[in-house]
């Protein structure tokens, strides 16, 4: 058996034997999926299925989410808690509690969101009124992932910013002034 000596930092060949070492590996995949290269993934993304909020209160946050955007609470495995809508979830993280794995820097409040209503945003502009959530702007013509959309900005319990949108391509003053 060949003794192959791996330098930290460079891929060696030892009697005809290419040793490779971790970071030469690293870099070789690297190359292999550089923004020059024109492969692509081997696969396609289809749908978001889930992500994770990291929040201070699990409570109030469930309590929010529910009364204010009609989310469902599940739980799950471990008593587990997260918000359900459609085919979609928001798993909940309470600070200092992560379950692993997590984000490198699990933060309260860090996340921006697009929820996509069929309801016009005048009636979600009333309803936020109602449930005493200030809108910080909106409603408004913004873009969305597949195109024109109005929205209307608002802040969670951790400040998250919320965005609820429609693709309904109302005009904007009318939605607010009907509001």
């Amino acid at each position: 058996m060949f003794a192959l000596r791996v330098a930290a930092s460079a891929c060696l060949r030892v009697r005809g034997v290419q040793a490779v070492s971790a970071p030469c590996l690293l870099a070789t995949r690297h190359r292999l999926c550089s923004a020059s290269s024109s492969s692509s993934a081997p696969f396609a993304i289809d749908r978001l299925d889930h992500l994770v909020l990291t929040v201070r209160s699990l409570d109030r946050t469930i309590a929010f989410y529910t009364r204010v955007l009609g989310m469902h609470e599940v739980t799950f495995k471990g008593g587990r808690k997260a918000l359900g809508f459609g085919k979609h979830k928001f798993n909940l993280h309470e600070a200092g509690n992560e379950f692993e794995p997590k984000a490198r820097l699990p933060t309260p409040g860090s996340i921006d969101l697009c929820l996509i209503t069929h309801a016009p945003i005048a009636s979600v502009v009333q309803h936020l009124q109602e449930c005493n959530v200030p809108v910080e702007e909106g409603p408004v013509m913004r873009t969305g992932a597949t195109g024109p959309i109005v929205s209307v900005y608002f802040r969670d319990p951790d400040h998250n910013l919320i965005e609820v949108s429609n693709y309904d391509h109302g005009d904007p003053d009318s939605s607010a002034s009907s509001a």
